[in-house]
């Protein structure tokens, strides 16, 4: 049986919850990214509960091994 591999987008536009900011970034592979500060009010983003990072709560895109269907953060 063929294997289907997953094209890993790395590129997702954060939201800023409190300005409504929009910033597209490069997600990082190599390790979770727990907190982003907004560069329009500066208001540094934390993930909301039951989400491992920054993108999964407020980004277009879910990082990296949430796209993978892997556990973030492991």
């Amino acid at each position: 049986m063929a294997t289907v591999e997953t094209k890993v987008i790395l590129e997702s536009t954060l939201t800023c919850p409190s300005c409504g900011h929009n910033e597209t970034e490069t997600m990082p592979t190599d390790a979770c990214q727990w907190f982003y500060e907004c560069k329009s009010c500066s208001k540094v983003l934390k993930p909301l509960e039951g989400d491992c990072c920054v993108y999964c709560s407020y980004a277009t895109v879910p990082c990296p091994p949430i796209q993978e269907g892997n556990s973030c953060c492991t």
